[in-house]
């Protein structure tokens, strides 16, 4: 190799390694600017505050970026969804591997996404794209205590509560609206919100209707499976483009 490939060579590698710190810089600058805001997400149902678990948290802007090769799970395990909510950006691939011994059947009717993965164990279902916004609930055919929520946002600024109803949110300092998402929520919630560079903290109640007693794998069998008799009756339809 001649002296002047051999420059050529090492000047593309230090090129490249430059290139790389820059990324990392770039990244590492983002992420240190980013703004900080923890939501305490309370229930009132009933009269009593009681902190919410499993709510989606999202900030919205005017723009923000897309999702690109973003991939979730929602996992099948002791004839449950694991999780039983999850939100995702449109754009997102989801799998429904199944770990337990028995067969499922994953379905949904929802306007933002139907879909049906036929019988199926193991990891075999092919991955399904949420490409539209909006909340889509899934069942299980074989399983009608089964049932998960993807909750499909415009936004990759988004969170789901723990069991103590918290939930940290990160973005770029500037104005949002905040929206929150809950199962037994009465009403859609929306409010401005500025985020500031030194990070916020907020309590947040959401009105809220009784939960409902689900049917376990225990009574199933003595409850009318009416999910699975609208999956055999209901024409299916190609989701609109």
């Amino acid at each position: 190799m001649s002296t002047r490939a051999r420059q050529g060579d090492r000047a593309s590698s230090q090129a490249g390694v430059l290139a790389v710190v820059a990324l990392a810089a770039l990244l590492g600058a983002g992420e240190a600017n980013a703004a900080r805001l923890r939501l305490d997400l309370v229930g009132t149902e009933g009269g009593r505050a009681t902190p919410l678990a499993d709510a989606v948290a999202s900030l919205h802007a005017a723009t923000a970026p897309r999702a690109s090769g973003a991939t979730a799970e929602i996992d099948q395990r002791n004839s449950t969804f694991v999780p039983g909510v999850i939100a995702i950006q449109a754009g997102t691939l989801v799998t429904f591997p199944n770990s337990d011994n028995t067969l499922h059947h994953v379905y949904s009717f929802s306007p933002a996404k139907r879909f049906e993965l036929p019988l199926y164990s193991g990891k075999r279902a092919d991955p399904v794209l949420f490409d539209r916004t909006g909340v889509v609930t899934l069942g299980c055919n074989i399983h009608d205590w089964m049932v998960a929520h993807v909750v499909v946002l415009d936004t990759p600024w988004h969170g789901r509560t723990g069991a103590d109803g918290s939930v940290r949110l990160q973005a770029p300092p500037g104005d949002y609206v905040l929206r929150i998402w809950h199962e037994r929520a009465t009403a859609p919630y929306e409010q401005r919100v500025t985020l500031a560079a030194d990070g916020s903290q907020q309590v947040v109640r959401i009105p809220t209707a009784p939960a409902t007693p689900m049917p376990t794998a225990n009574d199933g069998p003595s409850r009318l499976r009416a999910v699975q008799q609208r999956l055999r009756t209901q024409p299916q339809r190609t989701p609109p483009d």
